[in-house]
């Protein structure tokens, strides 16, 4: 590391300004990031004293990460063999998965990289590494069958007017895979819902065979559509169900949620809320609510199911759209349970429900921080009133 430290250091003033690189400052700077922890410090303002920065925090987001990708890449192939009802092993299964997910990862980061460093340029500032997470986020939570070119026209959408515009990395009010994903739904969506996008019926690369007439809903998607709800079984926590690609294993995302709360990247508060919130509001549906399958799914159903539990860990603890405040985690994580269980019994068009609620809550966040705050304030007026 130490050659390739004097390395770098030789070839930097190519690319500072006045070199001959110059233009490629930006790129420069963010590559050298990555690979070292910057020793520069603050000369104004607010001083944190850490010895992790941003990009270091994204890079343990990722590997969080790393366990629903594989796995899902696992189930694409498994949901593709059982119902074209061909045999194949296990290598067989996860290279057809990793083929056909393969190019959505590297769809989604070159198109929303490619933003980020053409925006780096033209502001001459160095390159936010806040897409580092929401690129691996996007092709996590969109159908398998999702066509590439609609995919990158929803990651520019999302990176330009959800991101962008805002100021940036730290500056966007909402969620940034979770518009990619409202913009694919709203705009295209014929290959975001349906029984026929959820398992892949393509043969790649001489692995597994053309799938006609494929009909699959996920669990949900019955429910929705159906009379009951149906039977709980393990595969609704292993993942062995149709779903989007990276939020069917419950195992595997308490593997990712278990990095981020040893690291402390994520919140435990915000967390639990979510599951706390969902599970009280589902109760309350098996009590009272109205004579549906969905509102008679039994509580813990809702929480294994679709992105309930992938929304909880990864998208609700984004700590640029979600509270900040102690109290006000607790509070924002609740009523993000507690909506994605409404809309899904109280709305049969969006069975989904947690989309929907991380972003309509991501609008509240604020207002959710400022009023705890100014409880505070009052609280502690009045104990200033007592003294005097």
């Amino acid at each position: 590391m130490k050659a390739l430290r004097n390395y770098l250091d030789k070839i930097k003033p190519n690319f500072e300004e006045g070199g001959k690189y110059q233009m490629f400052r930006s790129v420069f700077e963010g590559f050298e990031t990555f690979l070292f922890v910057p020793n520069a410090t603050s000369k104004s303002g607010t001083h944190i004293h850490d010895s992790i920065d941003s990009k270091r925090i994204m890079s343990i987001v990722v590997i969080s990460l790393i366990p629903a990708l594989l796995f899902g890449m696992y189930n694409v192939g498994y949901q593709h063999y059982t119902h074209a009802e061909i045999g194949g092993g296990f290598w067989e299964m996860f290279i057809y998965g990793f083929l056909a997910v393969l190019p959505k990862v590297i769809v989604s980061y070159i198109v929303g990289l490619g933003i980020e460093f053409i925006v780096a340029q033209w502001k001459k500032e160095e390159i936010q590494e806040g897409f580092l997470v929401s690129g691996i986020l996007i092709p996590m939570i969109v159908p398998v069958d999702c066509p590439l070119w609609i995919l990158a026209i929803a990651t520019a959408f999302s990176v330009i007017f959800a991101k962008e515009v805002f100021g940036g990395t730290g500056m966007n009010v909402f969620n940034v895979a979770l518009i990619t994903r409202a913009f694919l739904f709203f705009a295209y969506p014929s290959k975001m819902s349906g029984d026929a996008v959820w398992v892949s019926s393509e043969s790649i690369c001489g692995l597994g065979k053309m799938v006609d007439g494929l009909t699959v809903a996920t669990p949900l998607g019955m429910t929705s559509t159906g009379t009951a709800a149906p039977e709980f079984s393990m595969d609704m926590i292993t993942g062995f169900i149709p779903g989007s690609i990276g939020e069917t294993s419950v195992i595997a995302i308490l593997i990712g949620a278990a990095i981020l709360l040893w690291t402390g990247v994520a919140s435990w508060k915000t967390m639990v809320s979510v599951f706390v919130g969902g599970a009280f509001v589902a109760w309350i549906f098996n009590t009272v609510g109205p004579d549906t399958a969905m509102a008679h799914m039994p509580w813990y159903e809702h929480l294994v199911l679709g992105g309930f539990c992938f929304g909880a860990v990864f998208m609700a603890t984004d700590p640029v759209t979600s509270a900040r405040t102690e109290k006000g985690k607790y509070v924002y994580g609740f009523l993000i349970g507690a909506m994605a269980i409404i809309i899904r019994v109280l709305n049969p068009g969006y069975p989904e429900g947690m989309m929907l609620s991380i972003l309509l809550m991501n609008i509240f966040a604020p207002l959710i921080d400022y009023c705890v705050v100014q409880a505070n304030i009052a609280q502690r007026e009045k104990r200033m009133a007592k003294l005097n």
